[in-house]
């Protein structure tokens, strides 16, 4: 049985910094494409970023690229995100995905099959 868990949430100030980080048991990292995704408050659940299977491609929204950066440690069987110059709008539940599917990557939730609960990270301004 496949386990995501987060971890790394809470409260920031505008232009803060957090790091996300989601531990995998069950399998290794490397069988999956792995993607953050978010659900803002009152919103559907939106894409943030995905990493390849290989680790060799990363796909990030507008709305994060040049902010927020993935990574991950097959070591460890992790996979971080790292948030810089947040602000209100990154308020949101984050939650972790592996895809077997999909193992290039995939702006699309439905891709994805195993999620793990989620972490709150919340911004003021």
């Amino acid at each position: 049985q496949v386990s995501l868990v987060e971890s790394g949430g809470g409260l920031v100030q505008t232009g803060g910094s957090l790091r996300l980080s989601c531990a995998v048991s069950g399998r290794t990292i490397s069988s999956y494409a792995m993607g953050w995704f978010r659900r803002a408050p009152g919103k559907e659940r939106s894409f943030v970023v995905a990493i390849s299977w290989s680790g060799a491609s990363t796909y990030y929204s507008d709305h994060v690229k040049g902010r927020f950066t993935i990574s991950r440690d097959t070591a460890k069987n992790t996979v971080d995100l790292q948030m810089n110059d947040l602000d209100p709008t990154d308020t949101a539940v984050y939650l972790c995905a592996a895809s077997e599917r999909a193992v290039g990557g995939s702006y699309y939730y439905g891709e994805y099959d195993y999620w793990g609960q989620g972490t709150q990270v919340t911004v003021s301004s």
